[in-house]
């Protein structure tokens, strides 16, 4: 038998020479790393924030792939941080992780925004797929009784709950939402909107999504009320309604599609109707960049709208009559839905690995930092058809003024 020749990359030396190479450019990496770092932020520190690094690949992570880096290793499990918020509300409030966007990374994103549809008819599958269809258990961890996955209404109230509920009633208020109303809801979720305004307001409420297991769920939930809900594109909407909600859904549409979810809104809505518009945007004009490492792990094809964009998508078809900023009640919204997450993780572990907590985890209070520095904000329209009626502004929606309880959880 003969025995295969050695190279000179396999003898002692050069396993050495490559180790000690290694080690010498992580140190330098790490070096780095420190210098452009807040000064309240220190490595392997004492504060709740300071992170805590497990390996030291971790270092190259970063610097070599920047944000995405970043939360790839902690995925991993090469760093750890016992208040994630409160690190990457100091990374942000310090200009660290907009600079630490991998150049590459960026470019890839927005040349396939530039030149893509990512959000056409035969892809618009891909987020549902990606996201929406993870398990109903999931989401039912960490959401409030009716099941929002949107922003709440955090008006003298530090209560999820109740903040889901008045949010849901300030959406029913600003429509104008009167018994008999046929109301179509784009982007339903799991049905919470459409039980809550056919059992408070009297309305006929047509739902549509295109997750599957959204679906079912949202068709046991509104059991026994005047609630239809569709499988299918809203580019395939039919029909006239009276009133149009598009709550957290519009992030996922893509620039160049607004002007046709506007003109499918106007085609369906009723001259004299109300159509309101709950999203998630950037103040910037063009094209918001996305972190590469939310459309690579949580949103794939997701992409922020500007106030630019809606007013160009909605010119000719709607006057803007209402306008509310809502973006300092998300970070509430997201540190609720992350202790939830915590606290039933327990309960779904089975189903679900490690990775994925942690993936999870990262998520929910990486995005509380990113609203409490205001650097994505949400918005609240409310739009008539061109030559449409007055109207009113509603802010005033506290649980203590209204009668209307929350709903229970599950199916009816």
């Amino acid at each position: 038998m003969s025995h295969a020749q050695s190279s000179p990359g396999d003898s002692v030396d050069d396993v050495i020479s490559v180790s000690s190479f290694r080690g010498s450019m992580r140190r330098k990496l790490r070096a780095t790393f420190e210098s452009v770092l807040p000064p309240s932020i220190s490595l392997n520190g004492e504060n709740d924030c300071d992170p805590q690094i497990h390996d030291d690949r971790f270092y190259e992570s970063v610097c070599f792939r920047g944000t995405l880096g970043l939360g790839e290793s902690y995925i991993k499990g090469w760093w750890d941080c016992r208040a994630l918020d409160q690190l990457f509300e100091q990374l942000l409030r310090a200009g660290f992780l907009e600079r630490s966007k991998n150049f590459l990374d960026a470019i890839v994103v927005r040349l396939r925004e530039k030149f893509l549809n990512e959000q056409r008819p035969s892809l618009s599958r891909k987020i549902a797929e990606h996201h929406y269809d993870l398990g109903n258990t999931l989401f039912e961890a960490f959401l409030d009784p009716n099941n929002q996955y949107s922003c709440g209404y955090f008006e003298g109230t530090q209560d999820l709950n109740v903040a889901q509920v008045q949010k849901l009633r300030l959406i029913c208020r600003k429509l104008e939402l009167r018994p008999g109303d046929r109301v179509l809801d784009i982007g339903c979720g799991w049905g919470g909107f459409a039980k809550f305004a056919s059992r408070n307001f009297g309305c006929h409420v047509t739902g549509i999504s295109i997750s599957d297991p959204q679906v079912q769920y949202a068709r046991k939930f509104c059991s026994g009320l005047p609630v239809e809900i569709r499988n299918c594109d809203y580019r395939e909407l039919k029909g006239q309604f009276d009133k149009v909600l598009i709550c957290g859904m519009i992030e996922h549409v893509g620039h160049k599609n607004y002007r046709v979810i506007m003109e499918t809104v106007e085609r369906c809505l009723h001259r004299d109707g109300l159509f309101l518009l709950h999203t998630i945007g950037k103040g910037e004009d063009g094209i918001p960049l996305p972190d590469p490492w939310i459309v690579k792990y949580i949103f794939p094809g997701g992409m922020l709208p500007t106030p630019t964009r809606i007013a160009r998508a909605a010119e000719g078809l709607f006057d803007a009559v209402d306008f509310q900023e809502f973006g300092m009640y998300y970070d509430p919204t997201l540190m609720a839905w992350a202790a939830n997450f915590e606290n039933n993780w327990p309960k779904i572990s089975s189903q679900y690995d490690e990775r994925f907590h942690r993936m999870w985890r990262y998520y929910l209070l990486t995005c509380a930092a990113t609203f409490r520095v205001r650097k994505p904000n949400l918005w609240q329209y409310v739009f008539r058809k061109k030559g449409g009626p007055g109207y009113m502004s509603v802010r005033n929606v506290h649980a203590s003024s209204s009668p209307e309880a929350p709903l229970h959880s599950g199916p009816a």
